[in-house]
């Protein structure tokens, strides 16, 4: 059985964005050329594939690793940084299927999700600008109900970190805007340099063993007992296969990329700013985010620049002027940075399933072919989270964690192709009108 992909015309390079110029690391790793035989080929560079690699290597697998363009090139090297508890939305949705234990199970999975990014942190020394403590934003007076309700959840679940409420008048202590009715603290979620922690990871993998090549786009993947993942130069020859490219599968495996869509999110980031007016818009340098469907995140960099995120595209064209259409969404919540420079605006693709619940399992007419996909926003934490499943699977160890979200069914975008993008920004439309209501 084969399968084919064309694989469109991208730069290979980093995407122009502020975490490309401040990257700590110069790494460059050979194409693929030749055979070779491993126990493991991983698809995918960025933090799916090389926690799945770190995992494996750490039990004793020989590993290769193929990226089309560099690592940490796709979502991975360009997301908003953010690292926040959890995993999916309204996972109580699946009690039927994996029943109450296996959601509650699931909830925890969330936690330990950032506790894996914070140890793979200091256990391989990463220099990654880890910063601790997050902020969820109300818009309106029933978000400040819901997180009253999260945080006593979160209390009974036994989260170990420090929580609290905010009331309107409280919010000037963590942002400095009009815009929101309450918060919700968590000191246990926090925002690092995401393009310099997959580096960091990278150069771990590689000192456990794992051989890493870049600019090797797969052309065709022969399944079986052994799988053959063809490159332009080269073939690796394995018994296991992950595919780990998320919104970027472009079309090398149709029934995992039915699952999954490609939505467009945006970042921009301003000049430096003094060290008071990084003060005045958030005092305590934490990463926030709101609750609307089409929401905004932002945090500081180290540097103390202002790195604003947000919106969602599904047309899978970015806009032209990225910073012209972030720009304004940055001014709403911060009018006084009106005369602030804009040195850096950058997009890339996430990957969203229907159910909102990252894809983690394997193939039921192939069983050695393993993935993770779709994250929907949450990839920071959840993608070590199935590095560590599936190194658990791979090696043949009992996983529940793994057997839990394999269990759970996932829905194949109705239109194909073609209309599975506008209709669903149809839905999300609908979604937007009743935040109105």
């Amino acid at each position: 059985m084969n399968a084919r992909v064309h694989q469109p015309a991208h730069s290979s390079q980093h995407a122009n964005s502020y975490y490309a110029a401040s990257s700590n690391r110069q790494l460059a790793y050979p194409t693929l050329e030749g055979e070779l035989r491993a126990d493991v080929c991983i698809v995918g560079g960025g933090f799916s594939g090389l926690n799945t690699a770190i995992e494996l290597a750490q039990k004793g697998l020989s590993v290769v690793l193929l990226e089309a363009h560099k690592i940490g090139w796709g979502a991975s090297g360009r997301n908003g940084g953010q690292l926040i508890r959890g995993v999916g939305h309204g996972v109580e949705q699946f009690e039927s299927v994996i029943g109450s234990q296996g959601v509650r199970e699931l909830k925890l999975m969330g936690l330990e999700a950032v506790e894996i990014v914070r140890q793979r942190i200091e256990h391989f020394n990463i220099d990654c600008d880890l910063t601790w403590g997050y902020c969820d934003l109300a818009n309106k007076p029933s978000h400040l109900d819901d997180f009253a309700e999260d945080m006593a959840e979160l209390k009974q679940l036994g989260y170990r970190h420090e929580m609290r409420l905010l009331q309107p008048q409280q919010m000037h202590e963590v942002v400095g805007s009009n815009r929101y009715v309450g918060g919700m603290i968590d000191m246990g979620s926090g925002h690092l340099h995401p393009l310099n922690l997959a580096l960091g990871e990278a150069a771990a993998a590689q000192s456990l063993g794992v051989q890493l090549f870049e600019d090797s786009a797969v052309m065709r993947i022969d399944y079986g007992n052994e799988v053959k993942v063809h490159t332009a130069r080269g073939v690796v020859r394995a018994a296991n296969l992950v595919l780990g490219c998320n919104a970027y599968l472009n079309g090398l495996n149709n029934n995992l990329g039915g699952k999954v869509l490609p939505a467009g999110s945006y970042v921009i980031a301003t000049e430096p700013l003094s060290e008071a007016e990084a003060r005045a818009i958030i005092p305590q340098n934490m990463a926030l985010c709101d609750q609307r469907v089409a929401l905004d995140y932002y945090r500081l960099s180290a540097d103390r620049r202002l790195l604003f995120g947000g919106a969602c595209h599904y047309s899978g064209r970015d806009p032209v002027d990225i910073a012209g259409y972030m720009r304004p969404k940055m001014l709403a919540v911060f009018p006084h940075l009106k005369d602030v420079r804009i040195d850096y605006q950058w997009g890339g693709m996430i990957g969203i399933g229907a159910n909102r619940l990252p894809q983690i399992g394997r193939l039921k007419d192939q069983p050695n072919v393993f993935y993770a996909q779709a994250y929907s926003g949450h990839g920071v934490n959840a993608t070590h989270l199935a590095g560590k499943l599936l190194g658990e699977a791979i090696a043949g160890q009992a996983s529940n964690g793994f057997d839990l979200f394999a269990k759970v069914p996932h829905m194949t975008f109705p239109g194909g192709k073609h209309l599975r993008s506008p209709l669903l920004a149809l839905g999300m439309l609908w979604h937007r009108l009743k935040e109105l209501v």
